[in-house]
């Protein structure tokens, strides 16, 4: 059986009580480049989102976890399966740590671990995608650590800074499960 509970950290469903900290990555500036979002978002559509965040994968195409330390309720930040494909069977991942203190403590690579398990053991997944930004290089050691392979780079994809940024497209085939 799989958990979603790791040594240090564990993945859960969201809940109404991370409205608060969901509204703030949602609308720090400083991530928007790596979640491709360009405006803010309200309290009222982050509290619509998560009166829907119930809904099963199979029907909402995503689902959005959030990671906690195991001595804590309180989120640190969040990983996602969106693009959910169960026809070809298989989804993207994203996932974003949101404080600096947080980041470098191997929250992301546990985090990572047990959704690429997941996805793959109890999802049946056949594979993974990721989007990463060609010079974000703490995302690209994370996952070429477990097995992505970059497959393409998206030319000028990205605007950011007054100028356009290459984007990785990088793959993990399930050959375990």
């Amino acid at each position: 059986m799989i958990t979603l509970k790791g040594e240090n950290i564990y993945l859960r469903a969201l809940e109404p009580e991370d409205l608060d900290f969901v509204f703030a990555v949602e609308n720090n500036e400083e991530i928007w480049e790596v979640s491709n979002t360009q405006t803010p978002y309200s309290r009222f559509l982050i509290h619509q989102y998560l009166e829907n965040a119930h809904q099963d994968i199979y029907i909402a195409k995503q689902l959005r976890l959030a990671i906690c330390k195991n001595n804590s309720f309180e989120a640190i930040g969040l990983i996602d399966l969106f693009d959910f494909d169960p026809k070809n069977k298989r989804a993207g991942v994203g996932i974003v740590i949101q404080n600096q203190v947080d980041r470098n403590q191997g929250v992301g690579k546990e985090s990572l671990s047990l959704l690429i398990k997941y996805s793959f053991a109890q999802l049946g997944l056949h594979q993974l995608f990721a989007n990463i930004g060609a010079d974000n290089e703490p995302s690209l050691k994370l996952f070429t650590t477990f097995g992505f392979q970059k497959i393409g780079t998206k030319k000028d994809w990205t605007f950011n800074n007054h100028k356009f940024h290459d984007e990785y497209m990088f793959q993990l085939i399930n050959t375990t499960y």
